[in-house]
């Protein structure tokens, strides 16, 4: 492999989110569909994924002519899965091609046109910043990521591919696309997540005081009752041992306008969807929280959807 002399910056999406109910999505969807119709595109993108090459290296490797591997490229590089950047050669220019797509989410359920509702499922290693204390962790459906109790391990770059996450006391904030639809006749906002209470293994009665915010305004303090792997989870993965956290809760948080609820019981008559802000950023903020002086410092479990009971990570929902 011939050394770049340039360093690489990724500059394309990293992380493609596309909705099949969102009709201006419709036409990078159609291209990514052409893109991935051939085996030898699809191998493209393997080699790709983790070194950059040129058309000239990705033919080489495929035992392919160099004007087939540009014409494949050019699919890629339409539905925005590879981009190319000009480096000098030695006998010229050279187009060097970088694969810009770590990972592709299509959503067949955004929006439900029958009760007007979009949805978004936020993978719990995409988290926008954190701020922790042991004990804490990552753990992915292979193993552990990075180390464990070291608050420097969410820095990880692996840590999209946590599956569940924990810590003892301190906040994660998760930021969330605004859709671009209108949020003037937005009805309600609604987040669920599988979650339960940090403990030294597990201990069933292990309160746990988590406080959650929507940007910026705290809508109620969840009393987590324990830490629960009396049993598997139903999709915990074989790696992770017996006698440690194995499945949460599944809460649903929301703002209406006429409060907050959880579970959907009024629990914030103080709150109102028009206090949020939800039209003056291109994102929605959601932070979990366990305070330094709450009563009940007893840490947090973030569950994935290979980890715990249910397979979902964060889920945001718009109803209209």
């Amino acid at each position: 492999m011939v050394n770049h002399k340039k360093p690489i910056k990724i500059i394309g999406e990293r992380d493609i989110t596309l909705n099949l109910g969102n009709p201006e999505h419709h036409s990078h969807i159609a291209s990514i569909g052409k893109a991935l119709s051939s085996t030898v595109r699809l191998k493209i993108m393997n080699l790709l994924k983790s070194t950059p090459m040129s058309i000239q290296e990705i033919a080489n490797a495929l035992d392919i002519p160099v004007s087939s591997t540009a014409a494949h490229i050019k699919y890629l590089e339409d539905a925005k899965l590879v981009i190319t950047e000009t480096q000098p050669g030695i006998h010229g220019s050279r187009r060097i091609c970088i694969c810009s797509m770590q990972s592709f989410r299509l959503n067949t359920a955004l929006p439900d046109t029958a009760n007007n509702t979009v949805s978004v499922d936020m993978p719990i290693g995409n988290y926008f910043s954190f701020s922790v204390q042991p004990t804490c962790g990552l753990a992915s459906i292979n193993g552990a990521i990075d180390m464990f109790d070291n608050p420097a391990s969410f820095y990880s770059a692996d840590r999209t591919k946590a599956q569940l996450l924990w810590f003892q006391q301190g906040y994660i904030e998760y930021r969330f696309q605004n859709t671009g639809n209108s949020l003037s006749n937005l009805r309600e906002i609604s987040f669920s997540m599988e979650m339960c209470s940090e403990a030294p293994g597990y201990l069933d009665d292990w309160p746990s005081d988590i406080t959650l915010s929507i940007n910026g305004h705290e809508i109620t303090t969840f009393c987590s009752p324990g830490d629960f792997g009396g049993r598997r989870g139903r999709y915990t993965p074989l790696w992770w041992p017996n006698g440690q956290t194995q499945y949460g809760l599944l809460k649903t948080f929301s703002v209406g306008r006429k409060g907050g609820y959880l579970d959907g019981n009024l629990v914030n008559p103080n709150i109102s969807i028009t206090d949020l802000g939800l039209e003056a950023n291109p994102y929605i903020s959601l932070v979990l929280e366990v305070k330094e002086n709450a009563k009940h410092v007893g840490g947090i479990n973030l569950f994935g959807e290979n980890f715990g009971d249910y397979s979902q990570g964060i889920v945001m929902n718009l109803q209209f």
